[in-house]
């Protein structure tokens, strides 16, 4: 027996030797035939890819250099050709007018090319144009629009990398033929001694995809350990893709309402989107026998229905006013704005006691200061919780009738549902939900405080893509979630896998409009610095400040005023020659804590004026009413400083919209270094809200600040409003969706394929 099993072996070492030799013989021929031919293609695609980009980015280019170009402005082409020049491959961009004279260059233009489309400049790369510093692929195209063309564009790609790749290929094409002898010789011997049933079973399990293609399908995932490593480096690898791709649309892309209408038809084209938010946009109040319409005092308003407009999809909200249902439909659904009417407001309708425990009690006096740590004792009781979430299933029911499809794309806004993607998911699991939580997220330590906090978090979840402010506020969530569940977490993609469902954590930073709404109809800076000054009954030589906020006890409110009463007492000369106004707008009065700091704020203000005021002038004016949008448009035009001193914030988008107000680039902002603008806006007086003197002085800094300094801050700021404008914040959300929406149905489709197979 042993004889018979020894000569088995023998001879199937034989037959498998008889077979290796003819291989690697035949492999080492067919390597010999392959590198030249997969050289010429490397050729060819790297050409045929160097056309496509240069025609996606003269169409890019096409609108905005035509229309600088017929306006004259050089100094904003220059800075244009500049920006789009950072692509690494991009050697140079010209631009010529129609009689082929070379107007506008970046500084790497070579002197050897002209305006004309070279002879041999197309896809075949056997006529490439050769430079002294290497291969050049030249691409001229026409600028113009319907009145008639204006010049061209020529860009210029480095092709050098080509011949690397090429070079590169043929060592690896070498080598692979090599190493792919030995495995297919070292496989041809092991599968002579195994078991020809056990591994034809093996190889039909793995042609059925089982363990790779089954969490495509939407099972249970089956990935074995030894590919954990090899899923871990490709997830990181479409990390960095897409944040190449992100870059390189930064840099051509000029984000408006209508950049945003072209990339919803194009990326999300058919698709339904909702936003669901517990504030809603427009307020229906009776004042006797009118109805008045007003806008909520709300970053998140303000951020959101710009989106809104642009996609003309439907807003789900709570109807809080008192004419909300006087002006809906039978299926509570409204046209707005109502003097031109975009899109529709779905409203949902909560009892007094419903909103009491939901909104008053577990989201705001629970969550709200447990996310902002603004040293205010978070309370949590368990009806209010109950009422909570029977709320967040009230908006889930709205969801799901409000869908026409299985799968629209929905925005959920903020810490007052954080329940709800999950419970969409569990409606509709084909639907594409994008969450974003306009406040901070705290350490795990301080969220470990609510006694619900698995809930939440598994709620918050049932999301496809998860946003914040910052990647610090990221970093918070992740480090919860792993404290508190069990999940599998993913820190180089930033995915957490949960329940068989995969969550992107991603920042995404808030802003606001841009150009602002009366861009076109508003009063000059000097008109409306004459009309606050004589409103307020003040001098025309008086320095005003600004600070607008909703009367919220983590807004800095009380450090404001205190950094005002320090500023005049470390600089008497300014005692009758400066006066701050705060605009705060009344928000959750019935809440005791806020009673309470209403007056803690009107007797501080009472004090510092008694203590400062003359006959004919007062330090502090507040104002704790509501104001339209377009008159504290005013306000900030009017002031030379504005002031946010937030303790804690997600954002803060009074720092922007001031900047965005100041077209003369005047202006100075004092801004605390606990918002999410403190990140973006460097050119801020940074301050630490809670030392009162650096305040101080950063006010009178602010005051006192030279005309030049004021400009070259402002400058800077504004290119960074108007270019991270909240149409890039919605657009650069939807583009995430987009693609995630694509790699599901491209799944689907494998998954469905392995099925059948």
């Amino acid at each position: 027996m042993r004889q018979s099993s020894a000569g088995l072996s023998f001879r199937s070492l034989h037959l498998s030797l008889r077979f290796v030799l003819p291989l690697a013989v035949a492999l080492g021929l067919l390597a010999y035939g392959v590198v030249p031919l997969i050289d010429g293609l490397m050729l060819r695609w790297s050409v045929r890819d160097m056309d496509i980009r240069s025609r996606l980015i003269s169409s890019t280019l096409q609108d905005p250099l035509s229309e600088l170009m017929r306006k004259g402005e050089r100094q904003r082409i220059s800075s244009l050709l500049v920006r789009v020049n950072q692509d690494e491959r991009l050697l140079a961009l010209g631009v010529c007018d129609n009689e082929s004279r070379l107007l506008y260059k970046t500084p790497a233009f070579p002197a050897a090319l002209s305006c004309r489309q070279p002879e041999h400049s197309g896809s075949d790369p056997e006529h490439l144009i050769r430079l002294p510093q290497g291969p050049v692929h030249v691409a001229v195209s026409p600028i113009g629009d319907e009145s008639g063309s204006v010049g061209s564009l020529v860009l210029i790609h480095d092709m050098s990398f080509m011949e690397r790749r090429s070079a590169d290929t043929r060592q690896y094409v070498i080598l692979l033929f090599a190493v792919l002898g030995v495995v297919i010789s070292l496989i041809t011997v092991f599968v002579a001694h195994l078991s020809w049933r056990g591994w034809m079973e093996g190889v039909r399990a793995m042609l059925r995809g089982e363990g790779i293609l089954r969490p495509f399908a939407g099972q249970q995932a089956v990935t074995s350990s030894e590919l954990q490593p090899l899923v871990g480096d490709l997830r990181a690898l479409l990390r960095t893709l897409d944040a190449e791709r992100r870059f390189a649309d930064d840099a051509t892309i000029f984000w408006s309402a209508d950049t945003l209408r072209k990339l919803l038809h194009k990326e999300l084209s058919g698709d339904q989107v909702l936003v669901v938010s517990n504030r809603e946009p427009y307020i229906h109040s009776q004042e006797g026998e009118t109805i008045r319409v007003q806008r909520p005092a709300s970053g998140l308003v303000t951020a959101v229905e710009p989106v809104m407009k642009a996609c003309s999809g439907t807003w789900i909200a709570h109807g809080s006013g008192s004419a909300d249902r006087q002006t809906v439909d039978a299926h509570d659904r409204v046209g707005v704005p109502p003097e031109k009417p975009a899109y529709t407001l779905r409203r949902i309708w909560l009892s007094r006691e419903e909103e009491s425990g939901y909104y008053y009690g577990f989201a705001n006096e629970g969550l709200w200061p447990l996310c902002h740590i603004a040293h205010v004792r978070p309370v949590f009781r368990s009806n209010d919780w109950q009422q909570y979430v029977a709320i967040n299933r009230r908006f889930a029911d709205a969801v799901v009738r409000e869908a026409k499809t299985d799968d629209p794309v929905v925005l959920v806004q903020d810490y007052h549902l954080a329940l709800l993607p999950g419970y969409i998911r569990a409606a509709l699991p084909k639907a594409t939900v994008i969450t974003f939580w306009h406040i901070p997220w705290p350490n795990p330590e301080s969220f470990g405080i609510c006694p619900w906090r698995e809930e939440v978090l598994q709620g918050m979840l049932g999301s496809t893509i998860l946003g914040f402010h910052t990647p610090f506020h990221c970093k918070n969530f992740i480090e919860t979630v792993d404290r508190y569940l069990e999940t599998r977490i993913e820190h180089e993609s930033s995915t957490i896998s949960h329940n068989g469902k995969l969550t992107m954590v991603e920042s995404y930073p808030i802003s606001i409009q841009w150009p602002s709404p009366w861009q076109e109809s508003q009063a000059s800076v000097e008109e409306c610095a004459r009309e606050i000054r004589s409103s307020l009954g003040i001098g025309p030589d008086c320095l005003v400040g600004i600070g607008v906020d909703r009367l919220d006890y983590t807004k800095g409110i009380l450090e404001r005023f205190w950094a005002v009463e320090r500023m005049l007492e470390l600089h008497p000369e300014l005692v009758g020659r400066f006066t701050f106004i705060q605009i705060a707008a009344p928000t959750r009065t019935a809440l005791d804590d806020y009673q309470n700091f209403d007056a803690q704020v009107r007797a501080l203000a009472a004090r510092i004026n008694k203590r400062f005021a003359t006959a004919s002038w007062q330090p502090l004016v507040l104002r704790i009413e509501h104001h339209e949008p377009e008159e504290v448009n005013r306000y900030y035009r009017a002031a030379d400083v504005c002031m946010v001193t937030s303790l804690h914030d997600g954002m803060n988008l009074v720092a922007k919209e001031y900047v965005a107000a100041r077209d003369d680039e005047r202006g100075a902002l004092v801004l605390s270094q606990f918002t999410g603008a403190a990140h973006e806006l460097h050119e801020a007086l940074l301050v630490n809200p809670y030392h009162i003197e650096q305040t101080a002085e950063a006010l009178h800094e602010a005051l006192v600040m030279p005309e030049y300094e004021q400009r070259e801050r402002m400058r800077s700021m504004r290119a960074l409003v108007r270019d991270f404008n909240v149409y890039r914040w919605a657009g650069r959300m939807l583009l995430d969706a987009a693609r995630i929406r694509q790699r599901e149905k491209l799944a689907a489709r494998i998954g469905g394929l392995a099925r059948v197979r």
